[in-house]
């Protein structure tokens, strides 16, 4: 006889932490995913903007991959004011939101 759903998930609860990783990695991606449709939007390439950046074009490319965790915040900066856009950077503790750049 075939097992249910939740049978299976009392014998195997899988790990919260995993998850958790997993399902911000995927949230960086969908938000990179933005950004490259914003660059394309504006008929630029990955290059063109890196050229008014003065980065890499991979530099560009790991940036729309949501690799962000070592870039600087001037660099996003000038990334977004390339789209035409700006940059907000926000600090959230507790029910508290800062934006601080």
């Amino acid at each position: 006889m075939a097992k249910t759903l939740d049978e299976y998930l009392a014998k195997r609860p899988g790990r919260p932490e995993v998850q958790e990783r997993h399902m911000e990695r995927m949230l960086a991606e969908v938000r990179a995913y933005k950004l490259r449709e914003l660059r394309e939007m504006q008929a630029l390439t990955q290059s063109e903007v890196a050229a008014t950046l003065s980065i890499s074009q991979k530099r560009v490319s790991e940036i729309e991959r949501g690799e962000v965790d070592f870039t600087k915040v001037d660099t996003l900066r000038r990334y977004a004011d390339a789209l035409g856009g700006t940059l907000k950077v926000e600090v959230t503790v507790g029910e508290e939101t800062f934006q601080i750049a």
